[in-house]
């Protein structure tokens, strides 16, 4: 049985303060879960409504009942488990051959979504703004399903990390070169913008190069496309040629 005072450490870890208090975040779902037994993760608990689902002896996993589950997860429907995880901290790392910069993005569900395309395209890193969503926000773990155990994900400086990388500068504006012909290099630092703004004029003084998607629909009503939509199509265009 649950006790009051983990009920409320457990709901409080939606916000940044408090995991960042408690050192926490939380995995929901056996599935996502499962991804963490092969990561470098530390699981602290597992509250399931079902322990033998899980057959991983190194956690301690509690039983709890549907209505405790509620209690404590992010869901609105709930389904089997929770884990409480120890935040871990990522080194940056050096010399990635392709790596995304996300720039003020906002919305867990786009973070998420960049983060199983950046796990789907073999991406080791993605380098965030100082002022992007936390990734151990609960709407950014569900939504990247697991990948964020496979993709090293920093916070740093965008200005010097782009005034010191030896990869090419890239963003995305509607003036920009086509990405069907554009020549793109061996190393690049892809930047994305805020959902809203887009990239921001500091940010985007340090672009070698900006591309765009063309607009093969006659809909001019369509502005533009979502941010983690556009990333999905530019990495297919930038990985076409290679091997997997």
């Amino acid at each position: 049985m649950l006790t009051a005072h983990t009920i409320k450490i457990l709901q409080s870890l939606d916000r940044k303060k408090f995991r960042q208090k408690y050192n926490l975040f939380l995995v929901e779902g056996n599935k996502n879960i499962r991804e963490l037994f092969s990561s470098e993760y530390k699981i602290n608990e597992i509250f399931s409504i079902n322990p033998t689902e899980l057959d991983f002896p190194e956690a301690n996993i509690l039983e709890i009942s549907a209505r405790e589950l509620k209690k404590i997860s992010f869901l609105q429907h709930p389904k089997d488990s929770v884990a409480v995880c120890e935040i871990k901290g990522n080194t940056f790392l050096e010399n990635c051959a392709i790596q995304l910069i996300l720039d003020g993005i906002q919305d867990p569900g786009n973070m998420g979504t960049i983060i199983r395309l950046a796990d789907w395209f073999g991406i080791e890193q993605i380098i965030c703004s100082e002022d992007t969503v936390d990734f151990y926000n609960p709407k950014v773990i569900q939504a990247s399903m697991g990948s964020f155990t496979r993709v090293n994900i920093v916070y740093q400086n965008l200005k010097e990390v782009l005034e010191n990388s030896i990869n090419v500068n890239l963003g995305t504006d509607m003036s920009g070169e086509n990405i069907y012909t554009f020549p793109f290099p061996e190393k690049i630092n892809l930047l994305l913008g805020n959902e809203g703004n887009g990239i921001r004029p500091e940010t985007e003084q340090l672009l070698h190069h900006k591309i765009t998607i063309p607009r093969f629909g006659n809909h001019q009503s369509t502005e533009s496309l979502n941010v983690s939509m556009a990333a999905g199509i530019i990495l297919g265009q930038i990985f076409s040629k290679k091997s997997p």
